[in-house]
């Protein structure tokens, strides 16, 4: 492999920032090395690569790190012309991806593990705040699917189909751990149909951590979450 398209990805299998980086490598066609971190003992190549956050993921491309999940998809698009574009040519749609995407990597993901960490009346706050907001998705997607969700394919998933796959890909997963239903076909008609054809396409499925070992890590934040003095 050429030294400048030397591709090596820090990361953790459970972080959907991580997945997410892995799913555009691979809709792009970029072989890549990548690198397991252990987050409790972190590697010193971590260490050098993220001295500021300390986090993965962490992009490192012909030894020039990358780090920021958003950021480096942006940089994906940009330097690898090859495969889908992530983002749109216009810049008015190309803005409306980034409000959306935006909104779902910083909002709609803190609200929905804030569901996660908590019961009584502060989850049923939180329930409330993460359905309103995938009801606001529902109706600003509106304006990206004006005429619905036709067939998605491999060459047409962009930034925004990766950052929702990577939060909101398992909904199985939550429903199960959380005995909730977020994703409903009749509240997000649009969000449930949208998730759907993504999942239908091989290279996204695959990017989904395996349903039983994630149902395991999300049980154990949870326990952890309402069991402080037992962690």
């Amino acid at each position: 492999m050429a030294e400048e398209n030397k591709v090596k990805l820090l990361g953790f299998w459970v972080s959907p920032y991580v997945r997410r980086v892995e799913l555009a490598l691979k809709l792009k066609g970029i072989p890549y090395e990548y690198v397991e971190e252990d987050l409790k003992n972190k590697s010193s190549l971590l260490l050098k690569y993220n001295p500021v956050s300390k986090k993965v993921p962490v992009l490192v491309h012909n030894g020039k790190p990358l780090t920021e999940s958003l950021v480096i998809l942006e940089y994906i698009d940009e330097t690898w012309k090859n495969g889908p574009p992530l983002l749109p040519q216009d810049p008015y749609k190309r803005a409306q991806i980034r409000f959306w995407a935006s909104f779902v990597h910083q909002q709609l993901f803190e609200t929905w593990l804030s569901v996660l960490k908590s019961d009584g009346e502060v989850q049923e706050k939180a329930l409330k705040e993460v359905l309103e907001k995938l009801s606001a998705l529902e109706e600003g997607i509106k304006n990206i699917f004006p005429e619905g969700i036709q067939i998605i394919e491999h060459e047409n998933v962009g930034l925004l189909d990766i950052v929702m796959i990577s939060v909101f890909g398992p909904y199985k997963v939550h429903e199960e751990v959380l005995g909730l239903k977020l994703i409903d076909p009749e509240k997000t008609p649009l969000l449930f149909s949208w998730l759907t054809a993504l999942l239908e396409i091989p290279v996204v499925k695959d990017s989904l951590p395996p349903h039983e070992k994630l149902v395991g890590v999300l049980k154990f934040i949870r326990h952890n979450a309402l069991n402080p003095t037992s962690a």
